[in-house]
């Protein structure tokens, strides 16, 4: 009996440790990296303190942060170009177009060229792009190169490093806490636009606009070795498995991140981004979403970073104390879009996208009763309100084109940003002709409010996917209310 014992027990063993060899494989238990919690082991069975998720998350936080930080700076060359150059403003806005386009039309074939090459390739590429976009416009002297530098490889780089690159990442490494982490990559972005402007337009006004060029590319050029060393195109390429393989949250499919293997890379990155988007096109899911982050731009960035100064200037404001409302209401946009990301993982979020927007559209609608020749009580409120509220959209926006499009997620929802840009262009223009047939900007807060209604209903429409199950309690309540 002892001898039996013993070889069944030796059997036992051996097959334990056959099954912890073989690739993809998890040991039994334990929430620490791979086990059935958060984590995932790494090679030869170390348990490190840190899941390499975090690190990668950590390297994708920097380049955004360096990524967003030239995308506002276009505004603070405008003044300095006119005056060193004497080209046109017109002139000047075409090369800025051309970058604000491209920002928005690079995102979904860079998650494509992502999933060619990897996101160790492609982001220090992209950042590359950025340093020598703005390297070279300290260096130009005629307008056509100035739209080549800025225009063409500042648009490409920002464009590949922007929401779309915090999705891949969210997608690919996190099954937990995957809106938490989208929402912290999304406001890193919005932290790169506003906590550097300051500084920036500080640099511009007392040393001149090439130090502040200077500055922004060398952050980049700095970032490419951290990147290289922290980032890794999968969990599988670091012998891991994504944060919280196991446990399937609100949002999340069965077996979602429990495959470590490699996927083949798929070829043909363009023609994949156009079939992606033919294919989502044909969904109703893909328009309602398109539609709810067009009116999404045109109620951010379309009214307020193009309306919103030139409307407190009609009441008196001065310019610079308009800036500082629009700085308050990014810095508010950190804490919103964090907070909305933890709210994706635990509710409906196209409950949330249309509770967003109701809050939204009042606060537009009551803006103007708060304007005024001064920064008043009141008008402090609106920016941190409507800061919290700013941004709080993309966290739901992406978990949706998750559960309706799976692995070609990040590439819809590159395509739904593009819509984002297209609402906040035809806002801006909006804006410019109302106040001139007008005379005033009130109809176009009004304007706005009205669309942020309409984009609530949108939200509401969106149906889930058929036969889809939520996977924890906080998702069982969030539908269960709905039906």
């Amino acid at each position: 009996m002892g001898s039996t014992r013993s070889t069944g027990e030796t059997r036992t063993t051996e097959a334990a440790t056959a099954e912890t060899s073989l690739p993809g494989t998890r040991p039994r238990g334990g929430d620490g990296p791979g086990g059935d919690g958060p984590g995932g082991h790494g090679p030869r069975g170390r348990v490190p303190r840190v899941h390499r998720a975090w690190w990668v998350a950590l390297a994708a936080t920097l380049v955004i942060v360096a990524a967003g930080s030239f995308s506002t700076l276009s505004g603070a060359l405008v003044g300095p170009l006119h005056g060193a150059f004497g080209w046109s403003r017109s002139t000047i806005g075409v090369a800025v177009s051309l970058n604000m386009v491209l920002y928005g039309l690079t995102a979904p074939f860079a998650a494509a060229l992502m999933d060619r090459f990897g996101t160790r390739r492609t982001v220090p590429a992209a950042l590359a792009c950025l340093a020598a976009g703005g390297l070279l416009t300290t260096v130009m002297t005629a307008p056509w190169q100035f739209v080549l530098s800025w225009g063409l490889l500042v648009g490409l780089g920002s464009g590949a490093l922007a929401t779309t690159f915090a999705a891949v990442v969210a997608q690919r490494w996190f099954v937990r806490r995957r809106g938490l982490v989208t929402g912290v990559l999304t406001a890193a972005g919005v932290f790169g636009q506003f906590a550097f402007l300051p500084v920036l337009s500080w640099v511009v006004e007392r040393h001149g606009w090439r130090p502040a060029l200077m500055a922004v590319a060398l952050a980049a050029l700095v970032l490419l070795p951290p990147v290289r060393l922290l980032m890794a195109d999968r969990p599988a390429d670091a012998g891991t498995r994504p944060y919280g393989a196991g446990s399937r949250p609100y949002g999340a499919e069965e077996g979602d991140g429990e495959d470590a293997a490699r996927p083949v890379p798929v070829r043909g990155a363009a023609r994949r981004t156009v079939r992606v988007l033919l294919d989502a096109a044909r969904t109703s899911g893909f328009w309602l979403l398109a539609g709810v982050f067009a009116v999404c731009g045109a109620s951010t960035n379309g009214v307020m970073w193009s309306s919103f100064t030139p409307a407190a200037h009609d009441h008196g404001m001065p310019a610079t104390a308009a800036s500082s409302v629009l700085a308050l209401i990014g810095v508010c946009n950190v804490a919103g879009t964090v907070g909305s990301g933890w709210l994706t993982d635990r509710f409906d979020p196209r409950r949330l996208l249309a509770g967003y927007f109701v809050l939204r559209g009042v606060s537009l609608v009551v803006l103007p009763f708060l304007m005024s020749a001064t920064v008043r009580a009141p008008l402090v409120l609106f920016a941190v309100f409507f800061g919290l509220l700013d941004v709080a959209t993309v966290p739901p926006v992406i978990a949706l084109c998750r559960e309706f499009h799976g692995d070609d997620s990040a590439i819809v929802f590159g395509w739904v940003s593009a819509a984002h840009q297209v609402g906040a262009g035809l806002m801006a223009g909006a804006g410019g002709v109302v106040r001139d047939t007008f005379g005033s900007y009130d109809p176009v807060w009004a304007g706005s409010g009205a669309l942020c209604a309409a984009a609530a209903l949108l939200a509401l429409v969106v149906r889930r996917r058929p036969g889809r199950k939520p996977s924890c309690p906080q998702g069982r309540r969030a539908v269960g209310a709905g039906r």
